[in-house]
Order: structure tokens, then sequence, then C-alpha cells
């Protein structure tokens, strides 16, 4: 180290001993974890932020859970966090991103003084609210979607605030998988604790503070080169939801990127307002949406924290569906939203570099939501990923702001009164082309007792658009023995009865004749 920088070899190895302990972080939460939500679809993040409260390093988990995480440190930093406590918090208006997603933040102290903070978001498959599972279709503002934590002292000097925890449990459907999956998530952040201790008794306090600063400026110089290097100018693209589970209109987002020198600015004037059903985005859910459009034009080793996004301004009109007020229903937002946001981003940003992105993919999560009398099951579905200039999309996999994976059949069957009675790809639904489209997927569950359905779905009826000349995916479908259900719907079932989610296909990149 020199002149308070570190040399390119130290700094390389430190950064890589930040991203391990955000790795690590997000194992001990996996293999703790009670809820298969958690342990099987690893439906969590984890994050490492500076003093400051910047985040310096993540683990390769959720998109939308990270690029909202720095809202959640900003709230809990002015609470005035002490060494030995966690914070939680889950309010989407301060912080969050809709109910499910409990964060917990604690100080990573050392020898007293607080030189960063632990994070991790992972997604409960019960706070409470109107439905078994809180994500309900029909809900029409927050209260009715789950209990609204803000940022309150889960523990203090070391010790559970017992009050506060008996208040959170007893507003769930399943006390016991959220107090385990709780305690997986504070036993996480806790390594992280440990592991940077420990990072500093071996290469010196001054040595790793000075890491946590470099390497966020070195993110940025890579990330301001990479946006120098696209032509100066102004593209807009449009894009539409499905309706909000209160009607089937199309509801437009507008995005349009400006980008002069190594500066980018994303503007969504133009979007619709906020809606009464709860597809409504905070703005912590818009900002991960961007983050995550930006990565995709990004040299793969640029590592993401708060360097990647210094050079990102992002205009969301207030009051707008992508930056609603309290109290608007966000539950769908978190998950639907934000892939029509990126997916509306990313067509404009194709206007400055179209061979770096790929055709869209499937463009939703594929909510399914089932729950009955001390059980609820929550699952994202895979689909098609688009093609690209560089080859086909994959099937079966989480597309864009997702990236958890299925519960096994051996573990659902196990943990819930139903059965998988199919599941396989989709064939032939991705979109032709010189570079097909990825397969979507075909899950069909057997309920066997009553229970209460809700589905969050899009891409029903608008498909997902090639590239370059390429084919569309195929639409998806959702259907209760044999009825076709609309995108977004809650129903309830009798034992017996069968939910089948066809999931869309990718586009097609390139014409079919070239191929």
């Amino acid at each position: 180290m020199s002149g308070g920088r570190l040399d390119p070899v130290t700094l390389s190895v430190l950064a890589s001993a930040l991203a391990g302990v955000a790795e690590e972080m997000g194992a001990v939460l996996i293999r703790g974890a009670y809820s298969s939500n958690i342990k099987e679809r690893r439906d969590c993040s984890a994050a490492l932020f500076d003093a400051r409260g910047r985040m310096v390093a993540q683990a390769e988990h959720i998109p939308v859970h990270l690029g909202a995480m720095p809202e959640a440190v900003a709230a809990v930093m002015r609470r005035d966090p002490e060494p030995g406590d966690v914070f939680a918090i889950n309010d989407p208006y301060s912080g969050g991103t809709h109910l499910p997603d409990i964060t917990l933040v604690s100080p990573v102290a050392y020898e007293g003084e607080i030189v960063g903070y632990a994070v991790t978001r992972a997604h409960h498959s019960d706070v409470g609210g109107m439905r078994p599972g809180s994500m309900p279709s029909d809900s029409r503002e927050i209260y009715q979607e789950g209990l609204i934590i803000p940022p309150v002292r889960l523990v203090r000097g070391g010790e559970y605030v017992a009050d506060v925890l008996k208040l959170l449990l007893a507003n769930v459907r399943t006390p016991a998988l959220r107090r385990g999956d709780l305690r997986a998530q504070i036993a996480a952040n806790n390594i992280a604790e440990r592991r940077v201790g420990e990072l500093i008794e071996r290469r010196g306090r001054e040595t790793v503070l000075t890491a946590f600063e470099e390497v966020i400026s070195y993110t940025e110089r890579r990330t301001r080169d990479a946006i120098g290097a696209l032509p100066d100018g102004e593209r807009s693209a449009e894009d539409f939801l499905e309706g909000d589970g209160t009607t089937d209109e199309d509801i437009p987002i507008r995005a349009t990127v400006r980008v002069e020198g190594e500066e980018m600015e994303i503007d969504f004037s133009g979007t619709a307002d906020a809606v009464a059903g709860n597809v409504n985005c905070p703005l912590p859910v818009t900002r991960s949406a961007c983050y995550f459009a930006l990565r995709v034009l990004l040299p793969k080793d640029i590592l993401p924290n708060a360097g990647t996004y210094a050079p990102l301004t992002i205009r969301a009109p207030e009051g707008s569906l992508v930056n609603a007020r309290s109290p608007s229903a966000v539950v769908a937002g978190n998950v639907e939203t934000s892939n029509r946001i990126a997916d509306a981003v990313l067509a404009a940003l194709s206007g400055f570099a179209p061979e770096e992105i790929p055709a869209q993919g499937q463009g939703t999560m594929n909510n399914l939501i089932i729950g009955g009398r001390g059980w609820t099951y929550y699952e994202t579905i895979g689909g098609g990923q688009g093609a690209s200039a560089k080859g086909p999309g994959p099937s079966g996999v989480h597309v864009g702001m997702s990236n958890t994976l299925n519960t096994p059949v051996e573990a659902f069957e196990l943990e819930y009164p139903m059965r998988v009675e199919r599941y396989e790809l989709l064939y032939g639904s991705g979109g032709a082309g010189r570079h097909r489209g990825g397969d979507g997927i075909v899950r069909s569950v057997r309920v066997l007792e009553p229970a209460s359905l809700s589905l969050l779905t899009d891409r029903r009826r608008h498909p997902p658009k090639g590239a370059a000349g390429g084919q569309p995916g195929r639409v998806g479908r959702n259907l209760i023995d044999g009825e076709e259900l609309p995108a977004k719907t809650s129903r309830e079932l009798e034992a017996g009865d069968v939910v089948t989610v066809e999931t869309p296909g990718g586009g097609g990149y390139g014409r079919p004749e070239e191929g």
C-alpha cells in the first residue's frame, strides 16, 4: 500500500475476500433456514456494506433484493445502531421491497467501532395479511399484504428483543418457520462480522478499510469507461403490464435512457400513475430493475457494488406506478413490475448496443402461492430466456429479476399436502430465429386438501419479443382443472383440484432463415 492506495494485486485479493464473505453469508443462511423457500429455492440474498452505508460486495443472489438493499441500510443507520444490534425491516416505504422480504441489518464492529454492515434479505413465505402466503392478487392497500415492519431492533446488544419477536410471530401463519428463518439470517450476519474481523487481524485495519473504498472506486471507474464507450444520445421504449388484479387493461411503462459522456440517466416520464391493484413499485424496486439492466450491459468482471451505480441517475415521477406512495399495494410490483421495468430499460439500451442486449426472456416470475391451515407454499417458476447474438436462450430458467432454484419434487411433496402431477419443459415454446429462444416450463400441482390459491403472473397476452428479426416466444397460461385463469387471480381450491402453470418461452434472435 502506498499513499493510502492499494497495489493492484492486494486490491484483487481483498476484493475476492470481501466477495467471499458475502457468499459465505448466503451459504450460512441457506444451510440454516427452516423453510423450503430459502433452503431449497434460495430465495434470499446477502451483502456487505461499509460504515457509510455503501455496498462493498454482494453474493450472486436475487437482483431485485440486492439493488434495493442500500435503502434499507440507510433507514437503519438513521436509527443509530450499536454493535451487537440486529435491525429488521420490510416496509417498502422505508427501504424494503415488498412485505414478505424481511431484511436484517447488523453493524459489523471491530474493537467496538462500526466498520460496516452485514445485510441479509429473505423471502418469508408468510408474513400475515389477507391470504396465506402474503401475496394476494386482490390487495388494494399495503395493510392487506401482511405485517409492516419499520426499522426496529430485533436484537439489542446480542440479545433478542423478546416483545418485538413475539409481536412479529403472532401475526404470521407459520411462526415456527419464521423464527427458524430469522435465526438463520442472524447467523449469516454474525459470520460476516467474524470474517471481517479475521481479515482485519491478518491484513490490518487500515488496509481492509482502504480496500472497502478502493473496491468501490475501481468499480466506478470501470463502469464509467463502459458507459463512455456508448454513443451519446437518447433512446426510448415502452412495455405493458397485463392488468393489476382489478382490471385486465394494459398498464404502460415508458423508459427513456440518455447517455452523455460517462453518465447515464433513466427517465420514466410517461409511465402510468399508480393503480388500484398491487403492481405498484416503491422506488427501491425500480432502482433494482434499473441496476439489473445496467449490469446486463457491463463486462462480467465488473463487480456489483455502490461504484457500479454511481454514474446512473433515475428519474421516476412521484406517485407513478414506478414510484408509488403509501399506502399503495405493492406486493406484485416487486415480482412482476420489476421485470417489466427491466424489459423496458433493456429495450431502450438496445438502441445503444444492439448486439449486447438479448431478446426478451419470459419477463415474469410466474408466482404460485397456495396455503391452507398451518402451511404456506410459495414458488416462482422458471421459463425461457431470450436468445442473443452469441447463441440460443437457456430453457427452464429464472429470468431477469429472479435468480432462484425450483423446489425439488421430493421436498415439495414431503413438506406440503400436494402432489406434483407434471413438471417438464414446454418444448417448442421458445421463439424461432437464427438462435432460438429458450423453452418455458409446465408445472401441474394437485392439492390434497382445501386451500387458497393466488397467482401473480404476466406475459399471458403480450409475448416476449424477439430481436434482430427473431420471432417472439409463446405466452404463458394459468389453469385450474383445464379452465383458463387470468394473469392475476385468487381462488379457493377444493381437495383434488389441479393447478397448472405454463410459463412463457424466450424470444428468438436473428431471422430464422439465417439459422
